[in-house]
């Protein structure tokens, strides 16, 4: 489905820098911290599995290896992005399914996934998408499903002088906890709690957060 009348921002921030994303974010130890989030979800046999603005199909990839059972899934808006998307999963000998679409309206039937994801693209999301966002994903999860989300925190007293930097942007300045975890609640899921907090590289903060 395409959705060209719609905008959005690519996840290296401009189309003319997507050679550069990946490099980039393997630099921020961005990767590593995703693999956290997986471990957090405790993924099953057979689970059905989404990661939301999938980006390049990293996360989507390295799930498919550790569980070639799961039927495993990645949706984002940039039909570039997901071209390099399914070249690295189908380097890597991996089936996995992409999709173009939007989290705000998600192309799949209610109670269609077990686990979804979504890291380091909340923020992205303009502030009257993302509560639309959290409800959509809380319909396509079955009964005692989860979502597992990864961001960079929001603005805290805690703060080193790059997460000031980070929090300058406006993206940045509305990614408060207690803000996304209200959002959750609203959006109908229970347990809605941050896992834990951990900085990248050692300097800027982010936040695991889980909702059943």
């Amino acid at each position: 489905m395409a959705h060209a009348e719609r905008e959005y921002l690519p996840a290296a921030g401009r189309h003319g820098h997507l050679s550069l994303y990946d490099p980039f974010v393997k630099l921020l130890g961005f990767d590593k911290a995703r693999r956290v989030l997986l471990e957090q979800a405790a993924i099953g046999l057979k689970h059905r599995v989404l990661d939301i603005g999938c980006g390049t199909g990293t996360l989507v990839t390295v799930v498919k290896q550790l569980h070639p059972n799961a039927e495993v899934v990645g949706l984002d808006p940039d039909p570039n992005i997901l071209k390099r998307a399914r070249h690295k999963a189908e380097r890597a000998g991996m089936k996995v399914r992409f999709d173009e679409g939007f989290g705000d309206s998600l192309p799949y039937p209610a109670e269609s996934f077990d686990r979804a994801f979504s890291s380091f693209m909340f923020h992205h999301l303009p502030l009257d998408q993302q509560e639309p966002t959290l409800r959509e994903v809380r319909r396509v999860l079955a009964p005692g499903g989860s979502l597992h989300l990864l961001d960079f925190g929001g603005p805290s007293e805690r703060d080193g002088w790059l997460d000031r930097i980070l929090h300058a942007n406006d993206h940045l300045k509305h990614n408060a906890q207690e803000r996304i975890l209200e959002m959750m609640k609203r959006a109908g899921f229970a347990d809605a709690r941050v896992v834990t907090e951990r900085k990248v590289v050692g300097l800027v903060r982010v936040v695991y957060y889980r909702a059943v």
